[in-house]
C-alpha cells in the first residue's frame, strides 16, 4: 500500500488533464497515504496481531460466558503487550472486550485461574 499510493498518484496526476474522473482516482490514494503517515506504519502493522488469552482469572457467577482474562499480544522483536480485560463471549467467533474493573467484586466473580496459554509460551 505504501509503494502503490505514490505510483498511482503520479500516474493519475498526468491523466488529470484528460479526465474529470481522474481527480477522484488521485484523491483516494493520497488520503490512504496520508492516513498511513499520520497513524504510523508500525502501529498499523502491529495492530494486526491478535490478542491471545493466557489465563482466565475470574468467571461471572451468573453467566459463564463472561470472564476476566489476562491477554498478551506478540509484537515481534519488541516483545509482548499485556492487558487484563473483561470479555463477554457472544459466540466462538465474536466477543466484546472492555477494561477490567480494578476492584473485583467477589459476590459477582469466582476466581478460576485457568491457564489457557494460546500463545503457547514455554516457561523455563
Amino acid at each position: 500500500m505504501l509503494i502503490f499510493a505514490p505510483i498511482v498518484s503520479i500516474w493519475n496526476l498526468f491523466g488529470i488533464i484528460y479526465k474529470q474522473k481522474t481527480i477522484i482516482e488521485f484523491i483516494v490514494p493520497c488520503i490512504a497515504l496520508l492516513t498511513v503517515i499520520i497513524i504510523g506504519p508500525t502501529k498499523i502493522i502491529f495492530a494486526s496481531a491478535p490478542w491471545q488469552t493466557q489465563t482466565i482469572l475470574y468467571q461471572n457467577k451468573n453467566s459463564s460466558f463472561k470472564t476476566i482474562e489476562f491477554q498478551m499480544q506478540d509484537i515481534g522483536a519488541f516483545g509482548y503487550s499485556k492487558r487484563t480485560v473483561e470479555v463477554y463471549h457472544i459466540s466462538n467467533l465474536f466477543m466484546l472486550v472492555k477494561k477490567a474493573p480494578v476492584i473485583i467484586d467477589s459476590s459477582k466473580w469466582i476466581k478460576v485461574d485457568k491457564d489457557v496459554n494460546e500463545l503457547q509460551l514455554v516457561e523455563p
